[in-house]
C-alpha cells in the first residue's frame, strides 16, 4: 500500500497557478496543464496567450477545452483519497493495488511522458523538475534573444533615421546652395540686362542728339539758301544781314551741350544753387576744406564739364548785373593767384565792368548796340575758334580766331563781386531753345 501511495500523490495532480487539485483541466498547446477558470479568466481575448510556465506565446488566443482523461484521473484520485483503508490483493513481488488501480497509475506516468516529451520510461520527480527548468531556461533564453532582435531593430531604426536625416541635411543644403547660386546669377542677369538696356538707351540718346544738331545746320542751311535765292529789294538787303546772323546762331545752337557748376572750383565767397545753374558773390567765407582746383582769390567758378575736341555751345543769363565775366579756360590755369583772365594765361573771355563797359579779355573794348542779356559761347576746338553771341539779337559780340588748344578746356564763370547789393544778380546756365 506504501508504494501506492507514492505513485498516486497529491502534486501530481495540482494546478501550477491556484495550486490546488485540478478542476476542470485543460491542456495548452505546448503541453501543459491548468484549471480552466484559472487558466481563462485573466486572459482578454485581444491580447496574445501566454503559458503561465514556458512562457510560449499563442495568438490568436486558443479555444481551451476540457481534458477528460486528466479530468476522470482527478476523480478517481478524490475517490481513492476519500474511500477507507482496506486490505486488497496484490501482485507477488511488485506491492501494486489492482489492474484497474494499476492502469490509473500508468496512464498519469503516460501522461507525464507525453507533457514533457521524455521516452516511454520511469522518470523521478526531480527529473521532471530539472527537464521543466531546462524547458523554462530554453524559453527564457528565447525570449531574450527576440528581445535583443527587437532591441537591435531598433538600433537600425535609429541608424536609418539618423542616415536619412544626414541625407535630408545634405540633399537641402546642395538645394538651398543651388537656389543662392540660381539667385545670384539671376540677379546679376537681371542687372547685366539693365546695363545693356542703359548703354543701349545712351546710345540712343546720343545718336537722336546728334541728329537733332545735324537737322539743326540743315535746317541753317535751308535758310541760307532761302534768303540768297530772294530778290535783291530793298527790303531785302536791310534783312540780309540779320537773317544771315540768325543762321550763324541757330547754326552754332545746334551744337548746345548740357553745362553744370563744379563746386569743387568755387571760390569760397561764391554761391552755388542746388541745381548747380547759378551762382552769385557773397560777403560770407564758407569753411571748406582745402583743394588745388579750388580759385583762392578771383571769384570765379568752372563747369564741371571739359572739351578736348569737337564743338561745343552754352548760354548764360547776364540780365541785371553790372560786372560779370565768361568764357572758356584751359585745364592748367593758375588758381591759386590773383590772375587777369587773357589768353597768354589760358582764358578766353568777354564781360563787363562798371555796368557799361564791355571788353575781350582785359585788353579789347567791345562797342554794342544793347547790352546783352543772355549770352552764347560756341568753341569749335580744332579750329581754334572762340565766339560770344547776343542770344536776343543774334548779333556776335567777338571771336577769337587761331588760338591753338592743346590741353582741356573747360567753361568759365565769374558773376563779380556783390558791391553791396549792385551786382547781386546770379549768372545763369539757361537751356538752349
Amino acid at each position: 500500500m506504501a508504494a501506492v501511495a507514492c505513485l498516486l500523490t497529491e502534486d501530481q495532480f495540482l494546478c501550477a497557478i491556484c495550486l490546488d487539485v485540478f478542476t476542470d483541466p485543460v491542456s495548452t498547446a505546448c503541453g501543459h496543464n491548468f484549471c480552466k477558470n484559472c487558466i481563462t479568466e485573466p486572459v482578454d481575448a485581444d491580447v496574445p496567450f501566454q503559458c503561465p510556465l514556458c512562457m510560449k506565446m499563442f495568438y490568436p488566443k486558443p479555444e481551451l477545452q476540457v481534458n477528460t482523461l486528466i479530468s476522470e484521473m482527478v476523480d478517481t484520485f478524490r475517490r481513492a483519497e476519500q474511500q477507507p483503508a482496506r486490505q486488497e490483493e496484490v501482485l507477488p513481488g511488485l506491492g501494486l493495488k489492482p489492474l484497474a488501480l494499476l492502469c490509473v497509475v500508468f496512464l498519469s506516468l503516460l501522461w507525464d511522458c507525453v507533457k514533457f516529451n521524455h521516452p516511454l520510461e520511469e522518470m523521478s520527480k526531480g527529473e521532471k523538475l530539472v527537464k521543466m527548468e531546462a524547458e523554462i531556461q530554453q524559453t527564457i533564453e528565447e525570449m531574450r534573444l527576440k528581445i535583443e532582435e527587437l532591441k537591435r531593430s531598433v538600433e537600425l531604426g535609429k541608424e536609418d533615421a539618423d542616415r536619412e536625416m544626414t541625407d535630408g541635411a545634405r540633399v537641402f543644403a546642395a538645394l538651398k546652395e543651388y537656389v543662392e547660386k540660381g539667385e545670384a546669377k539671376l540677379t546679376e542677369a537681371i542687372r547685366e540686362k539693365q546695363r545693356q538696356t542703359e548703354l543701349q538707351a545712351e546710345g540712343f540718346i546720343r545718336k537722336m542728339e546728334q541728329d537733332i544738331r545735324e537737322l539743326k545746320k540743315r535746317k541753317t542751311e535751308v535758310e541760307l539758301l532761302s534768303v540768297l535765292q530772294l530778290e535783291e529789294t530793298a527790303e531785302m538787303k536791310e534783312k540780309l544781314p540779320k537773317m544771315l546772323a540768325m543762321a550763324k546762331l541757330r547754326r552754332a545752337q545746334s551744337y548746345a551741350v548740357d553745362v553744370t557748376l563744379d563746386p569743387d572750383t568755387a571760390n569760397a565767397y561764391l554761391f552755388l544753387s542746388d541745381d548747380e545753374k547759378q551762382v552769385h558773390d557773397t560777403y560770407v567765407e564758407k569753411n571748406l576744406p582745402y583743394n588745388s582746383e579750388r580759385f583762392f582769390y578771383s571769384a570765379a567758378v568752372l563747369g564741371k564739364q571739359s572739351f578736348s575736341s569737337g564743338r561745343f555751345y552754352f548760354e548764360v543769363q547776364v540780365e541785371g548785373k553790372g560786372e560779370w565775366t565768361l568764357g572758356v579756360a584751359r585745364e592748367s590755369i593758375n588758381r591759386r593767384e590773383d590772375i587777369t583772365p587773357r589768353p597768354a594765361a589760358g582764358f578766353w573771355t568777354v564781360g563787363l565792368s562798371n555796368g557799361n563797359k564791355y571788353k575781350a579779355g582785359p585788353d579789347v573794348a567791345l562797342s554794342l548796340q544793347s547790352a546783352p542779356k543772355k549770352v552764347g559761347v560756341f568753341v569749335d576746338y580744332e579750329d581754334g575758334l572762340v565766339s560770344f553771341y547776343d542770344v536776343d539779337t543774334a548779333a556776335l559780340i567777338y571771336s577769337f580766331t587761331g588760338c591753338s588748344f592743346t590741353e582741356k578746356l573747360y567753361p568759365y564763370f565769374s558773376p563779380g563781386l556783390e558791391n553791396d547789393g549792385w551786382n547781386s544778380a546770379p549768372l545763369i546756365i539757361t537751356p538752349v531753345n
